[in-house]
């Protein structure tokens, strides 16, 4: 196939999906396909797929535009087959908000939470009410935009005094903010890839200054990986039941890094999706498929023969 790997974008994370992209596009090649990276913030993505007409986009899009349903609604306008989720399940699983709301709705267990909207602290005073969130959630908390990824403007919070400035870290990169409990345990990625979706072995994630921010994700040597995880076949059971309960609740498909907190007891704990999850040299699904036998070329192939099934259906 002619395959258009879309990479790039004007978000924060755009060094992120050029890194993932180019690994993909070589990955394609090795199976056979005509590749070519198309950078939407170069030049006019639908002139450039109108010029290379490809038979499928491959989308390895961080962030905005590429994870909340925008480039997929552009797709579907032209017809043009892609992998990864749907627009409108995109776009509630990209917003932490809604997502939320929607593993509740479907019974996936997800640490408490409450959201405070920008707007609603423009113009409903909504800031007088940091002492019943404080009161709700209580502290340590972590804080984070409804609508980012790779941890960026995400907060951690051990007094009701730091809330305020932790919000207004987080309402930078979003229109709203999540407070959500910070429940303590081991961090685990659980990705799930192809059609019917099969469980990764999960990645447990420790970094070596105990916050698994944006550089502890993307520098070589800040965090150790374990795969498959640490934990008993019982945890690592429950984890993966939990992942597949949220991916079915969202409609996700083709590729989902579910990340997942397990506590003290073993209780695995959804703590957000991914519809786009990184395919870097040091990102989690691609350590996740190797550990399965998988390389990044197998795991290129499970994920458009998922898309390339519903293209031929249509």
């Amino acid at each position: 196939m002619r395959i258009a790997v879309l990479a790039g974008g004007r978000t924060p994370e755009r060094d992120v999906s050029l890194r993932s992209g180019h690994r993909v596009t070589g990955a394609l090649a090795e199976l056979g396909h005509e590749t070519i990276l198309v950078d939407p913030a170069e030049r006019s993505l639908t002139e450039s797929l109108q010029e290379i007409r490809p038979d499928l986009c491959f989308l390895t899009l961080h962030g905005k535009e590429g994870e909340d349903g925008t480039v997929q609604r552009l797709l579907d306008l032209l017809r043009i087959p892609y992998t990864g989720t749907a627009p409108f399940d995109c776009e509630i699983a990209f917003d932490k908000v809604l997502a939320k709301d929607a593993l509740r709705r479907a019974g996936v267990r997800t640490p408490d939470w409450v959201a405070v909207e920008a707007w609603a602290l423009r113009d409903l005073g909504a800031g007088s009410a940091m002492g019943v969130i404080a009161d709700r959630i209580g502290f340590p908390c972590v804080v984070k935009p409804s609508r980012s990824g790779s941890a960026l403007g995400v907060g951690f919070v051990d007094r009701e005094a730091d809330l305020p400035a932790a919000i207004m870290g987080a309402l930078a990169f979003s229109g709203a903010a999540i407070v959500e409990v910070k429940v303590d345990g081991t961090e685990v990625a659980a990705g799930v890839v192809g059609a019917p979706g099969e469980p990764l072995p999960l990645v447990e994630i420790e970094p070596k200054d105990g916050v698994y921010d944006y550089v502890a994700r993307y520098t070589v040597g800040a965090t150790e990986y374990f795969v498959p995880a640490r934990v008993s076949p019982d945890v690592a059971e429950a984890c993966a039941a939990e992942a597949a309960r949220a991916v079915e609740a969202l409609g996700l498909r083709d590729l989902t890094r579910v990340d997942i907190l397990v506590d003290r007891s073993g209780t695995p704990w959804v703590l957000e999706v991914n519809v786009s999850p990184g395919l870097t040299e040091t990102s989690l699904v691609p350590m996740a498929a190797q550990a399965a036998g998988m390389s990044l070329a197998d795991l290129c192939r499970r994920i458009l023969d998922a898309a390339a099934s519903r293209r031929d259906r249509h």
